[in-house]
């Protein structure tokens, strides 16, 4: 019910003659507590050190998935490296294959036991003019940057320590583990052997990976490109694991927001298709 606060006043006993004191000023308000991880643009102004720097620590592990593991998953697997991300790198076909003198005659080798800097020897001995002029040999340089030489997928012990394979510079660093959280394979065909090797496999860890396809055309040109649109898509799923690990709320999982992640990522890179799929190790 509404009321005349003057009438109040006048019934009121108390009343003197002599008006009231102001009343003290208010105390200087408290600075509100951010809960962590909050999303109003200062989520890190409260965090303590300790869970600054696991955010800052903590990165996904990646592979990199082609062909002949030395073109497309390798200028990936150097740009994730770079940006300090735990990656491994692969190939799914039955041998490596490099072009040649004609269509007719590639320069075949075996995975796992034939490093790149001896394919760059070989090469530099058959015609370093041509094999300079066509990429191959600045690729094979490159390569052997940054591991020993190529690996199959289809060969690799999932789950299995890598700390000899680290130190014989066939890894990188923070994935001697031997797993990964996202699988990014070059090209459909790709895509297609390492989802069905997983499923072949039968999930004896039971733990999730992403599997993820970036179609890139194979030549030196367009793996440049694709190279940085995967440590683009790299960086938004980091970014989203991260949220998860420090999210209070129970909100979306970074599992649920992947599809989503992809999506956005296709528009900025319309021209490369992806496909995606949840499998297990």
């Amino acid at each position: 019910m509404a009321a005349d606060p003057r009438l109040a006043r006048a019934m009121d006993p108390r009343r003197t003659a002599t008006p009231p004191q102001p009343p003290p000023p208010p105390p200087p308000a408290q600075s509100e507590q951010k809960p962590v991880g909050g999303y109003d643009g200062v989520e890190d102004v409260n965090l303590d050190s300790e869970t600054r720097r696991e955010r800052e620590d903590f990165k996904l592990k990646f592979c990199t998935v082609c062909a002949s593991n030395n073109n497309r998953s390798m200028e990936a697997h150097l740009r994730l490296s770079l940006a300090s991300y735990p990656v491994l790198s692969f190939g799914t076909g039955s041998l490596v294959r490099l072009p040649g003198p004609s269509i007719t005659q590639p320069n075949v080798y075996s995975f796992n036991n034939t490093s790149y800097e001896s394919m760059r020897q070989e090469l530099l001995a058959k015609d370093p003019r041509l094999y300079r002029a066509n990429g191959i040999l600045p690729m094979l340089e490159r390569n052997s940057s940054v591991k020993w030489g190529p690996e199959r997928w289809q060969d690799w012990p999932v789950g299995m320590p890598r700390l000899s394979e680290y130190q014989q510079g066939k890894g990188s660093k923070g994935a001697e583990g031997g797993v990964v959280d996202v699988v990014i394979t070059c090209e459909e065909r790709c895509w297609d052997a390492v989802v069905d090797n997983l499923i072949e496999r039968g999930s004896p860890l039971n733990r999730p990976v992403h599997v993820i396809n970036v179609d890139i055309k194979d030549n030196h040109e367009e793996a440049l490109v694709g190279g940085k649109a995967i440590l683009d898509l790299a960086d938004s799923l980091n970014e989203a694991a991260n949220e998860e690990r420090v999210d209070t709320e129970g909100n979306m999982s970074f599992d649920e927001r992947v599809p989503d992640i992809i999506a956005d990522w296709q528009e900025r890179w319309p021209h490369l298709p992806a496909l995606w799929t949840l499998a297990w190790f």
